[in-house]
């Protein structure tokens, strides 16, 4: 068993969808917030869950456009499909499946989360559009029907796998999913169990805590660990990768924003170790491009490094001239911004100069 510096371990190769996420290079296609399961530990948010809508990261789609845009500003070399239940709008799956594999080539890489038993005719749909790889979540409701499914991705020429929490205390169960496995040749995917706003209730009626400060859920680690040491002593030919709360929160998304910012940041904007963007912001009354006309003109600010944002209503440029400007413009606001590179550009600290 091999471990990461975040605490993620695995044993032998890992799944191409894992490889492509942990160098921040998969983009992330919410096609529906829709799912027959009802999982009490469901830690999807209250703007998500149940709710049929798309969103790609954090845009929400309104056109393929969108989709193209969003894979565009990242420079995705793949994405991953997920939900709610992906299968459950699956002529819309098959869409943006080919509308990618279409725009940017078969060596695209697309990988889909779902807990429906889908049909022989359905996988076939599936491959055909061109996904590479299906990741099953088991629940009480499809076990043990879905297994067939399990079988017959595999049969149709899909990468097959089963990604579940490791719920604190089931190691045999975990096992035991792993040895069906190795027998179709599929991998396995453990995600360190986690609180999130929507599901911290449930959890915390059943009996589970917080681990130290973190959201994980207290044995929920030791549990996949235990686990993957049974199976290296069994020697079983199959693929484990256990993902860890913290690299899902300050690794996975951190490398996504660190390759989305450095493909977009504007020559005014610094892109920190964290992936956000740093900026100086000014704002005012009145007609946004004069000022930024009389400003360039009065200061010799170069126009690359000074901006109109017209969706925020404000201009941009370099913390370092806002910072010289705030000395002579009292009449002006001005701040340093730091903010998301995301399509809804959240800004996590604002301080006023």
């Amino acid at each position: 068993m091999q471990t990461t510096k975040e605490g993620n371990a695995y044993i032998g190769e890992l799944p191409e969808g894992c490889k492509l996420c942990m160098q921040g290079a998969k983009l992330v296609l919410f096609v529906s917030g829709l799912c027959r399961e009802g999982c009490y530990y469901c830690p999807l948010s209250e703007k998500r869950r149940g709710k049929d809508l798309v969103w790609v990261n954090e845009r929400r789609v309104m056109s393929d456009a969108d989709v193209l845009k969003e894979a565009l500003r990242m420079r995705a070399l793949g994405a991953g499909i997920t939900g709610g239940d992906p299968a459950l709008r699956l002529e819309r799956t098959l869409h943006y499946i080919q509308l990618l594999k279409t725009r940017f080539g078969e060596d695209f890489h697309v990988h889909m989360y779902t807990a429906t038993c889908l049909s022989e005719e359905e996988l076939t749909k599936l491959k055909d559009a061109g996904l590479d790889e299906l990741r099953f979540h088991i629940t009480e409701k499809n076990s043990p029907r879905v297994w067939e499914s399990i079988h017959s991705a595999g049969r149709a020429g899909i990468e097959v796998g089963v990604e579940i929490p490791a719920f604190p205390g089931r190691e045999v169960e975990i096992v035991e999913i792993a040895r069906k496995l190795a027998r179709l040749g599929g991998f396995l995917n453990l995600n360190e169990l986690e609180f999130s706003d929507t599901n911290a209730p449930d959890l915390k009626v059943r009996g589970f805590s917080l681990r130290g400060d973190s959201y994980a859920v207290a044995g929920s680690r030791e549990t996949a660990l235990k686990a993957m040491e049974r199976l290296e002593e069994e020697k079983l030919p199959v693929r484990v990768h256990f993902c860890t709360s913290r690299y899902k929160d300050a690794g996975q998304l951190r490398l996504r924003l660190l390759r989305t910012a450095l493909a977009t940041a504007r020559p005014y904007e610094e892109v920190t170790e964290e992936g956000l963007l740093l900026k100086g912001v000014i704002y005012a009354e009145g007609n946004l491009e004069r000022l930024r006309q009389r400003l360039m003109r009065e200061f010799d600010i170069p126009p690359h490094l000074i901006a109109v944002e017209r969706e925020k209503h404000r201009i941009e440029t370099t913390r370092e001239i806002a910072r010289e400007l705030a000395k002579y413009l009292k009449e002006l606001r001005f701040y340093i911004v730091e903010e998301y590179p995301t399509a809804d550009r959240l800004e996590t600290e604002v301080v006023p100069l």
